[in-house]
């Protein structure tokens, strides 16, 4: 019996998601017995049951597309603007579903796409979900899909800055995506041989940092290159976090709670523009000259590499297979280069980050790297 398989991509655009595509709907076509619903734009085409029949045709030419050509939003079923006010959307959603008299339905997305997904599985739909972002922080997975297009875009940037940095004897900091987690600017940075590597992991003093590069401007190298996450804090900067997240754990009333979150808001709000405060700082420390270049949605853009569009291949063509298999309420996983379904549960409010005993830093300290601690 044919079954009928919703799908969406939510989130972030990632290099590899037609690929996804394309491995589930080949694998729908020419091995399985599955017809595709494709929805537009995340959980809000689902709402509005906006949709495309992903045959053949459809399909065809999309494996080296980069972006999703269903589109994607980071609407929240739970959390949906919707006639002016944010309504919990879920139970249209669960009808549209059932228009479609789906058999299952697969979300590709990041973190919040995971949590999104269940808690659709929680009104009793069936979900599968692929893991993607650049950021590479997806729990219970080795890697997720649009990382490596992500790292080799990254790499490729701090490679091209080295010339600038060398011919001007100047710090060139450039900011990478990664707000929780150091993946992509570890990997770019030893990949790219950046001088300094600052991640969300590893509270930095900008003194440390200093210090370093004035010691390579010793020994005769007038430049420096740092690679930076979007999410790295300075160790005080980092303190203050933690005091502010305490005193809402500690927080003896709604009143003092909802004061104590203002605080933790207005904190990451001046967050906001870090790294252009670093250049100063590194500026006032060594008396070079500091530039800043932020690298954005560059990361995010293009054609997705040669291993992202076979991960992509991968996860669609398992994820037909786990569908014909009557599996659902799993994430399809990276494990060792196979295909894993894990419990979606076990994936949720869960962040993957780079452990402190990672191999990456161990290489990156080996060669001389300064990770500002």
């Amino acid at each position: 019996m044919t079954k009928n398989v919703g799908v969406l991509t939510a989130g972030g655009d990632t290099p590899g998601l037609n690929a996804a595509l394309r491995g589930l709907g080949k694998s729908a076509e020419y091995r399985y017995d599955l017809q595709l619903v494709g929805f537009y734009d995340g959980f809000r085409g689902l709402l509005q049951d906006r949709c495309i029949l992903l045959d053949e045709s459809a399909l065809s030419g999309i494996l080296t597309l980069g972006g999703t050509i269903l589109g994607t939003s980071r609407d929240k079923p739970r959390k949906m603007l919707v006639g002016g006010k944010f309504q919990d959307m879920r139970d249209a959603m669960v009808e549209t579903y059932h228009k479609h008299r789906l058999d299952v339905l697969v979300c590709m997305g990041g973190g919040g796409t995971q949590k999104n997904a269940y808690s659709l599985m929680e009104k009793g739909l069936n979900v599968v979900t692929l893991p993607k972002t650049i950021d590479n922080d997806i729990a219970n997975t080795d890697v997720t899909l649009g990382f490596d297009t992500a790292l080799g875009i990254a790499t490729d940037a701090i490679d091209r800055l080295h010339s600038t940095a060398h011919s001007h004897h100047r710090i060139i900091i450039v900011e990478v995506m990664g707000h929780n987690a150091g993946w992509l600017a570890l990997g770019a940075g030893i990949a790219g041989g950046a001088d300094v590597i600052l991640i969300p992991e590893i509270p930095y003093d900008p003194e440390n940092i200093a210090a370093a590069i004035l010691e390579r401007s010793r020994s005769g190298k007038h430049f420096s290159i740092v690679a930076v996450s979007e999410g790295a804090m300075s160790i005080s900067d980092r303190k203050k976090e933690g005091q502010l997240l305490d005193n809402i754990k500690e927080a003896k009333d709604k009143k003092s709670n909802e004061r104590a979150k203002d605080e933790l808001t207005k904190f990451y709000a001046a967050q906001t523009g870090k790294t252009m405060r670093l250049a100063i700082d590194l500026e006032k420390l060594t008396g070079l000259e500091a530039r800043v270049t932020i690298l954005g949605y560059v990361q995010r853009g293009g054609t997705p590499s040669a291993r992202d569009r076979l991960l992509g291949s991968q996860l669609g063509g398992s994820a037909a297979a786990l569908i014909m298999e009557g599996v659902n309420g799993v994430m399809v996983a990276v494990k060792s280069d196979a295909m894993k379904p894990v419990s979606l549960k076990s994936v949720v409010d869960k962040r993957r980050t780079v452990p402190a005993d990672h191999v990456w830093l161990d290489t990156a300290r080996r060669v001389g790297t300064c990770l500002g601690d």
